[in-house]
C-alpha cells in the first residue's frame, strides 16, 4: 500500500447496502478496521446513528468569571452565541445537532425543595428559557450532571435527589444528560445508572442518557457489564478524559484498539462507546493529525462532539469538522464499530514524501 506521509492511510468500512467503501485520511500510523455485529440495546428511539453536537469542557472548562473573561465563562451567552453559530456556520445542516453544557453551570447550593438551580448570574434567564432558544434555532439542549455526592467541579450531585432532578431536568426540556461518576460509590454504579436512567424515562421526556459508569469501573479494575451498559446507556465513556494533544488522542485510539474485542459487540443503533470530545480546532492537533482523530471516530461509530470556540475556529479546521465523506461514514444506519486489524509505525522511503508500508 502507497501511502504520502502528509499522510495517506486508507480505512475500509463496511456500509449497509453491502458494499465496502475506502476513504483515505493523513496518519502517521496505520489503522484498518473491520466490523462486528451488534447485541440487544437501549430502547428510546435515541442515537440510533452516532450524536453529533458541541460540548463545553474541553474548550471552555470550569472558566466562570464572567467578569475577567466574558467570552470564555460557562454562561448563557456562550451557550446562545454557539447556537447561533451552529445554524448559520453550517454546523447543523452537517448533523451537529446538540449543544450541551458540562459542568459548573450549577449554583453551589440546592434551591427551595432540594431543587437544582443553575447560576444566577451566569445564567439569568434560567435553563428553560436557555434551552427553549436553543429548541427555536432548530438544535437540541444537553446538559451536564453527576450521579455522586457532587460533581467533579464541586457542585451539588444527583445522590439522594435522584427523583426530583429526573423531573426537573425533563422539565426544563433537555434533550441529553451527561451524567458523571464522580464522588459516588464505585460499587452501586451498576444499579444507580439504570435506575436513573429508569427515572428519567418515567418523565415522558426523551432524554438522550450519557453514561460514565464504565470508564470509573475500568480505571478501578472492575470489568464493566457491556450488555447491561448498552441496555440502559445510549451512550458511555470507557476511557480518560481526551485532552488537547495529539499523545493524548494516540492514547484514546490505543486503548480503542486494544481494547475493542470487548466493547465492539455491545455498539449499535442506540448504543455506542464514547472515546471523548472531538480536539479538532483548538491548539492541541495540526490539520494532519485533526483528520485523523475525525476519520477514526468515523470508524469507531463514536459520538462527534465538537469542544471549540465556533467563533474563532480556522477554516481548514472546520472544513475537517463538516466533511460531508466523512460524516457519512459516522452516520452509517448500521452503526457498527470498525475493528483496528493492523497496526504500525514502520515506513520506508519511495521517493520524494511517498512511504510504501
Amino acid at each position: 500500500m502507497l501511502s504520502e506521509y502528509s499522510n495517506s492511510t486508507v480505512f475500509n468500512t463496511v456500509r449497509k447496502d453491502g458494499n465496502i467503501y475506502t476513504m483515505s485520511v493523513p496518519a502517521i500510523f496505520l489503522f484498518l478496521f473491520g466490523v462486528l455485529c451488534s447485541v440487544e440495546s437501549l430502547d428510546n428511539g435515541l442515537a440510533l446513528t452516532p450524536p453529533m453536537g458541541w460540548l463545553s469542557w474541553l474548550r471552555f472548562g470550569c472558566t466562570i468569571d464572567c467578569d475577567s473573561q466574558p467570552t470564555e465563562c460557562i454562561s448563557e451567552n456562550l451557550i446562545m452565541r454557539t447556537a447561533d453559530l451552529m445554524v448559520s456556520e453550517g454546523y447543523l445542516a452537517a448533523g451537529y445537532e446538540y449543544v450541551t453544557i458540562d459542568d459548573c453551570w450549577l449554583e453551589k447550593q440546592r434551591g427551595p425543595g432540594g431543587r437544582l438551580v443553575a447560576d444566577r448570574k451566569r445564567f439569568p434567564s434560567g435553563i428553560k428559557a436557555l434551552a427553549e432558544y436553543v429548541h427555536k434555532k432548530g438544535l437540541k439542549f444537553g446538559i451536564y450532571e453527576d450521579y455522586g455526592s457532587s460533581t467533579c467541579a464541586g457542585y451539588p450531585g444527583v445522590e439522594g435527589h435522584e427523583k426530583i432532578d429526573a423531573d426537573t431536568l425533563a422539565s426544563w426540556n433537555i434533550d441529553y444528560l451527561k451524567l458523571d461518576g464522580c464522588h459516588t460509590d464505585i460499587h452501586t454504579m451498576s444499579e444507580a445508572y439504570p435506575e436513573f436512567g429508569r427515572l428519567l424515562n418515567i418523565t415522558g421526556r426523551p432524554i438522550l442518557y450519557a453514561c460514565s459508569w464504565p470508564f470509573f469501573q475500568e480505571v478501578n479494575n472492575i470489568q464493566p457489564n457491556y450488555s447491561e451498559v448498552g441496555k440502559n446507556c445510549n451512550i458511555w465513556r470507557n476511557y480518560y478524559d481526551i485532552s488537547n494533544s495529539w499523545e493524548s488522542v494516540l492514547k484514546t485510539m490505543s486503548w480503542f484498539g486494544n481494547n475493542q474485542n470487548r466493547i465492539a459487540p455491545y455498539t449499535g443503533p442506540g448504543h455506542f462507546s464514547d472515546p471523548d470530545m472531538l480536539v479538532i480546532g483548538n491548539s492541541g492537533l495540526t490539520v494532519d493529525q485533526a483528520q485523523v482523530q475525525m476519520a477514526v471516530w468515523a470508524i469507531l461509530a463514536s459520538p462527534l462532539m465538537m469542544s471549540v470556540d465556533l467563533a474563532s475556529i480556522k477554516p481548514e479546521f472546520k472544513a475537517i469538522l463538516l466533511n460531508p465523506d466523512v460524516i457519512a461514514i459516522s452516520q452509517d444506519k448500521l452503526g457498527q464499530q470498525g475493528l483496528r486489524v493492523w497496526k504500525g509505525s514502520t515506513f520506508s522511503k519511495v521517493n520524494n514524501l511517498k512511504f510504501c508500508i
